[in-house]
Order: structure tokens, then sequence, then C-alpha cells
């Protein structure tokens, strides 16, 4: 298509040296820390796919509980398989988005953090002061997801870092920070980012709701879910004839999905429109969650009488994964206690697909997502007994694909404890009326659900927040 080759003229131009200049992008910046283990390899293949949608500032080895030298190390280069595998495919990714970033950059920016221990955080490292260098970094003021897919010990090495030497930069710091940790998969987030830091309410997410992913997730997932992660969906639109980065993804021998209990991580920074990414309890592609203590953020456990831990959120206590290792047959609680990340599986792998082709598709021949556009503001207000009028006039598909709209209420995101009835729910316009009994001050969440008829369907969303008046 004629406006690739412009792309790609314009990006050989610039050099394809660096991204936005500092403080000028849109885009979420991000940090991944990881142990390494067999699932944190099969999400970092996802990761790289998605690698146009952020600012990546690191990308950095840790330990865990579970992983470190000499224990179940997968090397302390393990990724280096990854990036010269999406170095091979960057020339095909750049013809259907530019903003991908060079595999230059991506080295720049990978390092080895504290890995001699479970936990340990005595020595600086290469990876902790990577992690120094952006958080001082005055230029850019836009907040830092940093993300644990192992252990927390190396951010948490960055942070005493800065405690000891720039103890006047703490406030400016925390004020960008932002976690999000699958599992605490070592103490230190307990014994020393929480006690010196928490006074600062940097918005933490723990997840146990990752199991979805997890190696176990035949166990649990429904049906409709699972045809999108067996082996035969995986083989076709992933593993098989989609270039040497897909090929290097460690499904099971027969192609079944292993487990990328990791990803939620990112899932969560995915910009799909659902708005979700400084409001952990309204929902998305990485779950949904409720503040337990301070501005710390864990999963909804719906058990009567369940009492939180006071300390870590982890393999020993996290409610899913005990209820896991009881073996409940059809466990309807652990089922429904999933739900906020199983919902978006088809999606997900839809929009795995779409990019497993991006890798070996010119762009006509390719699917791109539909972006969703609102004929009004994001947030509306109304009294009860009023009419709401919706619309999602202005979308639009890069491809010139139809489109389809579902307009649904997230209860569980909203205040209002009720029902709402949506006219005309499957068009590009929908209203409701707001229910007599809603109160002043509680909100109903309505999200626009836009999909696609390419191959694959690719979905996104906007999400229209009515605050009762």
């Amino acid at each position: 298509m004629k406006i690739t080759k412009i792309f790609l003229f314009l990006l050989l131009c610039a050099g394809c040296v660096t991204m936005a200049k500092a403080g000028t992008s849109s885009k979420t910046r991000v940090i991944v820390t990881s142990d390494g283990e067999i699932d944190d390899e099969c999400s970092m293949v996802r990761f790289l796919l998605y690698a146009n949608e952020w600012d990546i500032e690191g990308i950095i080895t840790s330990s865990s509980q579970y992983h470190w030298q000499g224990h179940k190390w997968a090397g302390d280069d393990w990724i280096n398989p990854y990036l010269d595998a999406y170095e091979k495919v960057y020339p095909n990714l750049v013809k259907h988005d530019k903003d991908y970033p060079t595999p230059a950059y991506l080295r720049e920016r990978t390092a080895l953090g504290n890995v001699k221990a479970e936990g340990e955080m005595d020595e600086e490292t290469p990876g902790s002061n990577l992690i120094v260098k952006v958080l001082l970094d005055e230029t850019d003021n836009r907040p830092v997801w940093i993300q644990a897919w192992g252990g927390t010990n190396t951010i948490a090495r960055a942070l005493k870092t800065i405690e000891e030497k720039y103890p006047e930069k703490m406030d400016y710091v925390a004020g960008k920070l932002r976690f999000f940790f699958i599992w605490e998969q070592d103490s230190t987030y307990q014994s020393y980012i929480r006690p010196h830091w928490g006074k600062y309410n940097i918005l933490t997410i723990i997840s146990d709701q990752f199991i979805t992913y997890f190696y176990h997730w035949k166990k649990y997932l429904p049906a409709e879910q699972q045809q999108f992660l067996v082996g035969k969906w995986m083989n076709a639109n992933v593993i098989h004839n989609h270039g040497p980065l897909c090929s290097l993804y460690k499904a099971h021998e027969n192609g079944d999905f292993r487990s990328e209990g990791d990803s939620p991580a990112y899932f969560h920074v995915i910009p799909t429109g659902l708005r979700n990414e400084e409001h952990p309890d309204w929902g998305g592609w990485g779950g949904r969650y409720v503040k337990v203590r301070e501005n710390t953020w864990l999963d909804p456990v719906e058990e009567e009488g369940y009492v939180y831990p006071e300390g870590r959120w982890y393999t020993s206590n996290a409610w899913g994964r005990t209820r896991l290792k009881k073996n409940i047959p059809n466990d309807q609680m652990l089922i429904d206690y999933l739900r906020p990340t199983w919902y978006w599986v088809e999606p997900l792998q839809n929009d795995f697909a779409a990019r497993a082709d991006w890798c070996v598709k010119p762009y006509d021949e390719a699917n791109h997502a539909p972006v969703v556009a609102l004929a009004h503001d994001d947030d509306l207000s109304a009294a009860p007994g009023k009419t709401v009028k919706l619309s999602a006039k202005g979308t639009k598909d890069p491809d010139g694909d139809k489109l389809t709209y579902k307009w649904w209420q997230y209860r569980e995101a909203g205040s209002y404890p009720g029902d709402i009835t949506l006219e005309s729910n499957d068009g590009m316009k929908s209203s409701f009326v707001v229910p007599k009994d809603a109160k002043k001050g509680e909100t109903i969440h309505v999200i626009c659900e836009v999909a696609d008829d390419g191959v694959p369907a690719l979905t996104r969303y906007a999400r229209v927040i009515i605050t009762v008046k």
C-alpha cells in the first residue's frame, strides 16, 4: 500500500534511532522485570509483538522465589534469542505500525538485575541502576508502570538506591511510579518497599487472577475460552508459519497453550479503550481489582467472611491459588473468581493472532483493530428517570471492514448495584433510562464493544461512565 511505503521512507530518513522525544508521547511507559521462567518466555513473545503500544524503558532480568542463578535458572542472557528473532521480523512489523521500536533500542534497554539469590537486593546492578535512571529523569514526568513477572527485589534495590543517594527525589519518583506484580514472588515488597515507600500511596496491583493464563487453565476455564488455547488453534494462528519470533513460543508439544502467567501485567496497559489503566477497579484485559489497603489493589474475593492477609499475596495464601489446590471438580467459585480475566480470552487471542500475522504478511493481507470513537464525552451525568443517549458515530476500521456493535453494562465496575436496560444495544447508537432508585453520586459503566469482520476478528472498546445527579 502507498501509505505503508511512505511510513517506511519517513522511518528510514529519521534513522529509527529513538522513540518520541521525552514528554511528547502519550504512550504508557513500561519497565519489565522477569525471572525468565518458561511462562515468562511465552509472555515475552507476545510482549514484543505489542512493543509498538508503549514506550519500553527497560527489560530487566531479576530473580524470584522460584528462580535465581544456580537454581532452575534460564541464564543471564535468556532473552537474547527473543530479541534476535524480533530483529528478524521487525522489518515486517513496521509495515503495520511505524512505532515498533528498533531492535537496537530494545537491546540498549535490556539489562541484568539482582539475580544471585531469592530476594537479594544488597548490590546495585545494571538492571537496578537502569530503573534508577528512568525514575530520576525529570525531562519526562509520565507515569512508569513497573511490572514484576518474578520477584520485586531488583525494583526494591533501585528504590533503595534512590532513598540512600537521592532522598530529596523520593516524592517526585513516587509520583510517577505504578506497580503491577504477578504475586509477590519474594519478600522485598513487604520488607522494604512497603515500609519505606508506602507513605506515598503508589498505585500497586498484585494479581492472583493471572492464573487464568497459568499452567492449569484446563481445570477451570470455560470450554468457550479453552478453544482459543488448544493446540489446533495455537498452531494455526500463532506458532506455525508466522516467522522466527512466534516459532520460539514454548507451547506444549501438541501446540497447546502452556502458560503466560505474567502477561496480565502488560494486558493491563494495552490501549484497548477500556480506560482501566489508572483505575484497577474498572476492569480490563488484565483483570479487575479492589482496593484492600493503602493504595494496594488485590483480587475481588466473594467468599463470605473472607479476610485478606495483612502481608504478602502470593503462592501460599492468594485465594485462587489456594482454592486451585483443593482440586474441586467444576469449581464454580474459582471459575467466577477468574471471570474478570477469562472474559477477554477470545479478543485477546484473536489480537495475538493478528500480531502474529503482522510478522509475515503485508499490511493489506492482515487485520488491524477498529478505532472506536464516541460522539459525546466519555463521562456523562443524568438524573434518575432521564434518558441517556449513547453514540459511537465516528468509529472507523483501518481496513474498511464491516463493524458490529455491542453495548453492555459493566455492572461490577459501577457503584449503582442494579441493572439497566439498554435499547438497541447492537447498533452504533443505544440509550437507557437511569433507574429511579439510582442515588446521587452512583456510577453506571457502559461499554461499547466494537468488532470487525476481518480474520481474525479484532475488538476494541469505549467506556462511558454515567454519574447520577
